[in-house]
């Protein structure tokens, strides 16, 4: 469940773990986002690459991937998606639980259709329709890291080797309406976004400009308008 990122962070109650903690954080999320569904596969955090954390037995990072692969391929089989989203290749940053769900999550997207294969549960095999990474285009970090330069707060940005050229971009979804409720989900997570986390100093312009539009490549099933970009996750489908 990682560690609190802010120094000056104190916990609801006296003596709570880090996990408690996020779990309380990410039940508020899931209420402030409305997600009518959660499923928790009770993997540890494995900490960035080179940490502590890595060598836990319990770490996602270190999970058999065919084994957490069908335990998800049997939460599609019940949930029935049409569309699945995942982490890109490198995990948007390097986080090694990042890298493992988007290695878990491919597995899962075929196997859930496998007939052959036998899953918890008793539901009958389901294939989703699409399947997408979540990208941030390499001109957004950049903004992302100069935002945080402006603060002093520069190594709470990714850097600008990390990303997705904008021309790989397949879909990009405005959510501008939505922008209050998206950052009153991240600043739930109090333990990682403190007071002094540069995002609380953004002007208004600029936590439009760098988070009104969520990015994405579609990986499966895709059509591509003959206009462009899609703009819609479900484009083909409805």
């Amino acid at each position: 469940m990682g560690k609190a990122e802010d120094p000056l962070y104190r916990p609801p109650q006296l003596g709570m773990e880090i996990a408690e903690i996020r779990e309380k954080e990410l039940a508020a999320a899931i209420r402030i986002l409305n997600i009518c569904a959660y499923h928790n596969l009770s993997y540890k955090d494995s900490g960035m690459a080179g940490t502590q954390g890595n060598h836990d037995p319990k770490a996602f990072a270190r999970a058999d991937i065919t084994e957490a692969a069908h335990r998800l391929a049997g939460i599609i089989r019940r949930e029935r998606p049409q569309v699945i989203v995942t982490y890109d290749e490198n995990g948007i940053y390097g986080h090694p639980d990042h890298i493992m769900a988007n290695l878990v999550t491919q597995k899962a997207f075929t196997a859930a259709s496998d007939s052959n294969l036998p899953l918890d549960g008793s539901e009958p095999p389901w294939q989703p329709c699409k399947l997408y990474f979540f990208a941030l285009p390499i001109a957004l970090l950049k903004k992302f890291r100069r935002a945080a330069e402006n603060v002093g707060r520069p190594e709470t940005a990714p850097t600008d080797l990390m990303g997705t050229p904008d021309d790989e971009i397949t879909t990009r979804i405005n959510v501008t309406r939505f922008l209050d409720q998206k950052f009153e989900a991240v600043f739930s997570h109090a333990s990682q976004f403190g007071p002094s986390h540069f995002f609380h100093h953004l002007p208004d312009s600029l936590k439009a400009e760098m988070f009104g539009v969520e990015h994405f490549v579609c990986i499966l099933g895709c059509g591509r308008p003959v206009d462009g970009k899609e703009a819609d996750l479900f484009h083909g489908l409805r």
